[in-house]
């Protein structure tokens, strides 16, 4: 393509655009996409294969921004190019609250999005996980006739993302993985917030990702040689058997006063350095947010393009449902989102006299019932399938020779696991499930948290869940991380007491549209319990031992509900144990129910494996860990702390004829019992939505 004065122009609009854009929000970062604007410039108008009317459309090719502070340049590129969720208005609304243009790339915030991005690092490990679902997909559905996956993963990215740490694990299983349809342009233009890359970052890139497995190519002047550009694209698209990564020469802030300097990164230009930068590119420096009409039309073009490659495809996709009407039906019941119809029935249910089995044991049980019939189930573990029982009987590995696999060994790479998750659930057609132990969700919890605020539909499997772990010790025992999640707006944690508990624990997580969900699983047997029930894992929290007018009510969670009803069954009092499996649904649950479980003017009291925090809303007094670990044996670290029948039996006693009793002569209540009902971050939801 060799350049005209129309792309000189276009790509001046560009940066004229970005100038505005964050002078008049007052924040933001102006010089990455004035750098970018060329590399912008040819993905939007030569190469990616996309419709601005219909942005999920199944056949487009995926594009992250993973260098999110610069999403002032993805805005103006899909307004230019006639999406219509970016208008003119939006860019002058630029970081302002509840904008279609928010500080950092959301996807539930702006059609077209396709992952949350901002945290670097995380969008192009998210990319890793688009690549695996395309050439999944590709491999399951595709026929010599049809191609209904085919598209490529184009990433932009800069030198913080090279300097994550998710980035290099994801990276390095990308190599590993062959994933050919992964593109990455790498914005090197040497500067970072403190300064040039000079102070922190002088490694070799190119070598780096050579040894990953990477084709390396370079742009030594992506300021404005579009001919190279597009030819180093086009290079990379040529290369099916490995991801390739473009290092992108560019100068930050192209035409400001202040190029090349930190001081572009991350600051406005300010009203002189802008009046300069438009009258260096020919622009009235009176004007703002100034788009010219040639340059527009050039952009819109794609609005007409786009609608003809997306009836080109629904006509392909017609002629292979007539062809293939199952496979087309599954396709598109997947990417609806809907289940298979009665799936529930598959859930397997247990009963009292069944042996005492780890949750973790169970969770292979479901997981694999699920999967046998569910083949958007893909997911994996971060080197630890025997100890997290994650493995698919129904399917082999997804590696580069078997891309039909579902079953992704991951490495010990937690970050990246979560994140290409993630990428997996953002594709769409997938449910991504990712295990490791639950102590190294810590390890992953960005990708967690990201999950959350994207509204991914995520299984998050962690085993050995408490001080039953053992002889690991205290650095593989987790005791603030069930609290952690907890805390995390939009996620459900689990903690199932048994298998029924299990089975009801995937059943919601499985129901779910926008929100992921982490179960946390024993090592230890746990016995099946009288009274657990699949359905009432929905309830949040249920009355599993009841005694009428009871003295006092426990409550707990996971290996701890039997201990607790042992121990109820030796007191002299009458006590009532509730199963709690998941807070956040109890909160969900009107007051009348959350009073008939947590009853007024009677004691209640939690016993948990895990730090008391967020205890006192529901009990008046909290059997908890106040320290890290030990190692042993699991019963024996059990035992130092506490938590066994027998001595939660006795903390009990003491408790009662102490502080119970004096709380019993001021009167007792919790939050639980007067709380209104707490829909889940209902208005975060409606965001979502």
């Amino acid at each position: 393509m060799p350049s005209t004065a129309l792309d000189t122009k276009s790509i001046a609009t560009i940066r004229t655009l970005a100038a505005d854009v964050v002078q008049k929000a007052n924040s933001g970062h102006p010089g990455a996409p004035m750098g970018m604007a060329a590399m912008a410039h040819v993905m939007w108008t030569e190469i990616m294969k996309y419709s601005p009317k219909n942005p999920d459309w199944m056949g487009k090719d995926r594009f992250v921004l993973s260098n999110g502070h610069s999403c002032a340049l993805q805005y103006i590129m899909m307004h230019l190019s006639g999406y219509d969720s970016v208008t003119m208005g939006d860019l002058q609304q630029f970081r302002k609250c509840r904008s279609r243009t928010p500080g950092h790339p959301e996807r539930h915030a702006t059609k077209g999005i396709e992952v949350s991005t901002g945290p670097l690092g995380q969008g192009i490990s998210n990319a890793v996980g688009l690549a695996i679902g395309e050439s999944h997909l590709a491999a399951t559905y595709n026929t010599e006739e049809f191609k209904i996956f085919d598209n490529y993963t184009y990433v932009f990215c800069g030198d913080g993302c090279m300097q994550e740490g998710v980035a290099s694990e994801a990276c390095s299983l990308a190599g590993h993985l062959g994933l050919g349809k992964l593109i990455v342009l790498y914005d090197d233009n040497n500067i970072t917030i403190d300064g040039s890359t000079h102070l922190s970052f002088t490694e070799d890139v190119g070598k780096r990702f050579e040894a990953y497995g990477w084709q390396v190519l370079e742009v030594k002047d992506a300021n404005g040689d579009l001919d190279s550009i597009k030819a180093a694209i086009q290079l990379a698209k040529q290369e099916t058997s490995k991801p390739t990564i473009i290092k992108c020469k560019t100068v930050i802030g192209y035409g400001s006063g202040k190029e090349g300097t930190h001081g572009v990164h991350g600051a406005p230009l300010g009203d002189t350095d802008i009046v300069q930068v438009k009258e260096k590119f020919g622009f009235d420096s009176k004007q703002f947010f100034h788009v010219p009409k040639d340059v527009l039309d050039l952009y819109r073009s794609k609005v007409d393009e786009g609608k003809k490659m997306v009836a080109e495809y629904d006509a392909m996709f017609a002629a292979y449902e007539k062809k293939h009407p199952e496979k087309a039906a599954e396709i598109k019941r997947r990417f609806a989102g809907k289940l298979p119809e009665g799936w529930e029935t598959k859930l397997p249910t247990y009963k009292p006299s069944d042996k005492a089995t780890a949750t973790r044991s169970l969770s292979g049980q479901v997981l694999n019932a699920m999967a046998a019939i569910m083949p958007e189930l893909i997911g994996g573990s971060a080197d630890l399938t025997p100890s997290n029982k994650t493995a698919l009987k129904c399917s082999g590995d997804y590696q580069k020779d078997t891309p039909a696999g579902r079953y992704l060994r991951f490495g010990v790479r937690e970050h990246a696991m979560g994140a290409i998750g993630n990428g997996l659930h953002a594709y769409g057609g997938m449910v991504p499930f990712t295990a490791t132990f639950l102590t190294f969700i810590e390890y992953m919890f960005p990708a967690v948290r990201l999950a959350a605020l994207s509204g991914h539909k995520h299984i998050f499997i962690m085993t050995h869940d408490s001080l039953g772990i053992g002889e690991d010790g205290p650095t593989h025992q987790p005791i603030e991380q069930v609290n952690l999640v907890r805390s995390t707006p939009n996620v459900l944690m689990f903690r199932p007491a048994d298998g029924n508990e299990v089975s009801g624990s995937y059943k919601v997580a499985l129901e779910q549209e926008f929100t992921p969900s982490v179960l946390a699983l024993s090592r230890q047997g746990l016995p099946h319990l009288e009274g657990s029930e699949i359905k009432k894992v929905a309830l949040g929290a249920y009355t599993i031992l009841e005694e009428k007018d009871p003295d006092m009510v426990l409550v707990a969670t996971g290996s701890e509900v039997s201990m607790c009803i042992e121990a109820a069954k030796a007191m002299k009092e009458k006590v009532s144990v509730v199963s709690m499996p998941c807070a956040k649904l109890f909160d969900e649950q009107p007051l009348e129910y959350r009073r008939s479980v947590l009853p007024f003017k009677v004691p209640i009291v939690a016993v948990e494996m895990a730090a008391s925090s967020g205890w006192y809303k529901y009990a008046h007094h909290a059997i908890t860990m106040k320290t890290f670990g030990v190692s042993g044996k699991g019963s024996d670290a059990m035992d130092y702390f506490g938590f066994t029948a027998t001595k939660i039996k006795d903390a009990l006693s003491t408790w009662l004829a102490t502080t119970g009793k004096e709380l019993q002569k001021h009167g007792l209540s919790v939050a639980a019992q007067f709380e209104p009902i707490c829909k889940r971050d209902l208005h975060y939801i409606e965001y979502l939505r």
